[in-house]
């Protein structure tokens, strides 16, 4: 299945938007972003900085797409690093269901904001291994030029 580079972008866009709105929500209003978003009072008490700790991740993701937007040649690794940290977010989410820590329910409520960048990460980051193949092939080498 041969993906588009604008799909590609657009979901590029959408993580690296949420992400970066997630990480300037929870570094200046920590307490405002705890109420805010659905489900996250039901997993523990207020903590800001816990909070800020993974406002900062979400900053570095944020960049992490951004720049791979921009900067082709290093566009697999930046974006395979976010969505690493992407799907062990969502896989913590789907475990928290598997033994009972939360409802099923909860899946689709976090869908928008936990699965679905995962699942782009994923999209694009194949698609981007996908051009590094074959630019290689191309240069007839198994290296990626800078």
């Amino acid at each position: 299945m041969q993906v588009s580079r604008y799909i590609v972008y657009g979901m590029v866009g959408f993580n690296t938007l949420l992400a970066a709105w997630l990480s300037l929500h929870m570094l200046y209003d920590p307490e405002g972003w705890y109420y805010l978003v659905p489900g996250v009072t039901d997993t523990g008490m207020f903590n800001q900085h816990f909070i800020r700790d993974i406002g900062i991740i979400q900053g570095f993701i944020a960049l992490a797409f951004a720049i791979g937007l921009w900067k082709p040649s290093r566009r697999l690794e930046l974006w395979a690093g976010a969505t690493l940290w992407l799907i062990a977010h969502a896989t913590f989410h789907l475990w928290e269901v598997a033994v009972g820590i939360c409802s099923a329910s909860v899946l689709i409520r976090d869908f928008p904001a936990v699965s679905l960048p995962a699942i782009f990460g994923i999209i694009a980051t194949l698609w981007a291994a996908r051009q590094v193949a074959g630019i290689s092939a191309r240069q007839g080498t198994t290296t990626i030029q800078a």
